[in-house]
């Protein structure tokens, strides 16, 4: 005898991306306006530094689109093919800003190894202006973008690209003020490495999420063991197991269990009153919308042994 049940499923709501899209979106527009200044800005310079903030932000407004697209895509509905609907979009974007983000610094590091040879003099006096104004763009995106970080893996990606355009923009205008008043012209080489190398671990940290998230490991932060004893604490539970715990999407975890119920509650009414029982625990020790238990007599764990190896 087995139930499934969920007072709320939580599927037709918004994820977490799409809550902070109008951050996105406003994000983006500062981002990409600033790739082309400063795209301009090391044209004009002759700075591999300034050419390397502007190709890092270039990838961070191509990483905001991407989840702007995926959050729009996620808010369709579920369909009997799709019964989760299209929620993980998001992941998929995130994954794609990770491994763009691991490109862009590739593509950087080599390009400033190669300049200690023979590398261009750098104006200065151009070089600097234009880093300030990037610097001052990613912390006004870094304040928009502040809210939904803890939300969303999308809004986290783009809010950690963006801490690292404003360091790296802090490198560029360092590096500036070194070759004014030294005349040491590899001090731009060594900002733009400095910039690859701050890219990397930000974009393993976003990459790492977004694999549990695929491979449907348990959310950061939640105890398996201690929800499973809070389970079996719930009157009259014998016990719980083949627990589950997951996540579709940011902000949209998932919960399964399998629930041994002793034998005079295998009623009807009982069973209905089990369920909002197990629903109101849950719900106190694990932030889900959705959860689905199966409620089993205990003569069917033999059932159980064959069916889960």
């Amino acid at each position: 005898m087995s139930a499934n049940h969920g007072h709320s499923h939580g599927l037709g709501t918004v994820t977490a991306t799409g809550k902070h899209r109008r951050r996105l979106l406003i994000v983006f527009l500062i981002t990409l306006s600033v790739v082309l200044i400063q795209i301009a800005g090391a044209l004009l310079s002759g700075s591999l530094a300034l050419l390397a903030d502007a190709g890092h932000m270039l990838s961070d407004a191509a990483g905001v689109s991407i989840a702007l697209l995926a959050a729009w895509i996620a808010a369709r509905p579920a369909t009997a093919k799709r019964t989760y609907g299209y929620q993980r979009a998001e992941v998929l974007a995130a994954l794609a800003n990770a491994v763009l983000l691991i490109v862009i610094a590739v593509v950087i590091f080599v390009e400033a190894v190669r300049r200690f040879g023979s590398g261009p003099d750098v104006d200065t006096s151009l070089m600097l202006p234009f880093a300030i104004v990037g610097g001052l763009a990613n912390l006004i995106s870094l304040l928009v973008l502040q809210a939904g970080r803890k939300e969303s893996l999308n809004v986290r990606g783009a809010y950690l690209e963006v801490l690292g355009d404003l360091l790296g923009s802090a490198a560029v205008v360092v590096s500036a003020v070194v070759i004014m008043t030294t005349g040491y012209q590899q001090a731009d080489a060594w900002a733009s490495i400095l910039i690859a190398l701050m890219i990397l671990p930000r974009a393993w940290s976003l990459l790492r999420e977004v694999i549990d998230v695929l491979l449907e490991a348990t959310p950061q932060g939640v105890d398996a063991g201690m929800i499973r004893d809070h389970i079996v604490s719930v009157d009259g539970v014998a016990d719980a197991h083949d627990i589950h715990i997951w996540t579709i999407t940011s902000g949209v975890p998932v919960f399964s269990a399998h629930v041994v119920v002793e034998g005079e509650h295998l009623t009807p009414a009982g069973m209905d009153q089990m369920l909002d029982r197990l629903t109101r625990c849950l719900s106190s020790h694990f932030d889900t919308e959705h959860c689905t238990f199966q409620l089993e007599p205990a003569s069917h764990a033999v059932h159980e042994g064959q069916q889960h190896a």
